[in-house]
């Protein structure tokens, strides 16, 4: 082949330098321009992320407490020394298990007399109770006594005075026929039929018929005359004993009624006793666990419900008693109103910053604590999950699990912007520099922003600006 212009040069070899010395100054700032431009894509992805659909959770976090849900300090009901303390911190017990025991011999001494009292009460009601009884039977048996006496006369004196009639009618009847014989024998005699002897015998029969009539007589006037009087006699008898029946059983009432009201009065002072000594016995009020000994054997402790920073001091309560345990967080009161009972709830202790316990919203408070000038809901979680590994007065971080958000447009936080008082973020535009695009924010939740109008999946967006080089004059 031939090279015409070749073989026109009359100097080619700085011909050719130069176009080698060219070709390389292209290529250089080829491959500078195309370095460059890797760095700034590189650099543009480092300072923009894509808009994107994500499935959010509503998350409010706080601080709480490890509480009791209940919680006690035992005391005694009065001034005294502990002789006997049976649990130490940290034992579980029972409702109305023993848990400490008084000094109580003067109680007990006490005790014992009111019973004694109280016994003699009861007998001495049982011996008068007997013999008002006895009292009362005999009223009634004289009152039964003197009204079979009245029903007895009552029947008695209108059958004798019936009876005295008949035997006067009878009377009456013998005397006609001893008459009758008298006055026929009389004539006999005087005929000289029959000797005197027998006439004297049929006188005598006439004269003993006359006086028996007149002794029946006098029996029936005299069963007439005097019938009122007893009835009337016997009837008082009965007033009288029904009377004295009535007083005995009233007097007998007052007299049960005082001994009663002595039996209870002595039954309410060993009851009293009992009580105290009752109180000398120290007894859980519920089940739960011993979470702190204030006292020791021998200390003087008096009714209190403050507790003591020592076992030794006196003047305190005996033990702390506590049950279950609970959560209560203060949150804030912009984050209180997306709370509701039964929220699920996520527990991280300080003494265990690996392992996430759950809980529920029990209840939240119906008014707020201002505290330095921050207002806040107290807000009760129960533990599900916890409760054997949980103390109380542990310190913990909850996190409240509201709402789920589906499939929904985020960006992160740091990527919104404010320009002229409106809303928006930085987008990368055609030519990859930042424009401003205006949006519609829904939740923040703690590095993402849930976007609700303005952008799509494809936006990229800053999330920092790039620094540009002035240009030179």
């Amino acid at each position: 082949m031939e090279f015409p212009l070749i073989g026109k040069v009359t100097r080619p070899l700085p011909w050719i330098l130069g176009l080698i010395g060219s070709s390389f100054l292209i290529f250089g700032i080829a491959t500078h321009l195309s370095i460059k431009s890797s760095k700034f894509q590189d650099r543009l992805e480092e300072l923009t992320v894509l808009a994107e659909q994500q499935d959010l959770t509503v998350k409010i976090q706080a601080s709480g407490t490890v509480k009791p849900i209940k919680s006690v300090n035992i005391s005694p009901k009065t001034p005294g020394r502990l002789v006997k303390l049976l649990v130490e911190q940290g034992d579980k017990v029972e409702k109305g298990q023993t848990l400490a025991v008084m000094e109580n011999v003067e109680v007990q001494m006490q005790q014992l007399q009111a019973q004694a009292n109280l016994r003699g009460e009861i007998a001495n009601l049982q011996i008068r109770q007997t013999e008002i009884n006895s009292q009362i039977d005999q009223a009634e048996a004289r009152l039964r006594q003197a009204i079979a006496q009245l029903e007895q006369a009552k029947a008695r004196i209108p059958r004798d005075i019936q009876q005295t009639k008949a035997q006067i009618t009878a009377a009456e009847s013998r005397l006609k026929l001893a008459k009758q014989r008298t006055e026929r024998n009389q004539y006999l005699l005087e005929e000289g039929a029959i000797t005197q002897d027998r006439n004297d015998e049929v006188l005598n029969e006439y004269q003993n018929a006359q006086a028996n009539l007149s002794e029946l007589k006098q029996k029936l006037e005299q069963l007439e005359n005097t019938s009122n009087p007893e009835i009337n006699r016997l009837e008082s008898a009965v007033a009288e004993a029904r009377l004295a029946l009535a007083q005995n059983r009233d007097s007998a009432k007052d007299q049960i009624a005082a001994l009663e009201a002595a039996v209870e009065a002595s039954r309410a002072a060993l009851k009293q006793v009992e009580v105290q000594y009752e109180d000398t016995i120290i007894t859980a009020p519920f089940t739960g666990i011993v979470n702190q000994r204030y006292a020791i054997e021998g200390a003087f402790v008096t009714p209190t419900t403050s507790a003591s920073a020592s076992a030794s001091a006196t003047a305190t309560s005996i033990l702390a008693l506590a049950q279950g345990l609970e959560i209560v967080a203060e949150v804030p009161e912009v984050d209180v109103g997306q709370l509701q009972p039964g929220q699920q709830v996520e527990i991280i202790a300080d003494a265990y910053p690996d392992r996430v316990f759950l809980g529920e919203v029990k209840r939240i408070a119906p008014e707020a604590v201002v505290q330095d000038n921050v207002t806040s809901f107290e807000v009760r979680v129960d533990l599900i999950t916890g409760q054997d590994q949980l103390r109380s007065k542990m310190n913990v971080d909850v996190t409240f699990l509201g709402q789920e958000l589906k499939n929904t447009l985020v960006v992160p936080t740091v990527a919104i912007v404010t320009q002229a008082g409106e809303t928006g973020v930085m987008i990368v535009n055609q030519d990859n520099k930042p424009e401003f695009k205006p949006v519609t924010i829904g939740l923040i939740l703690k590095d993402k922003a849930q976007i609700l109008d303005g952008l799509t999946s494809e936006d990229k967006v800053f999330i920092d600006l790039p620094e540009y080089p002035r240009n030179r004059p």
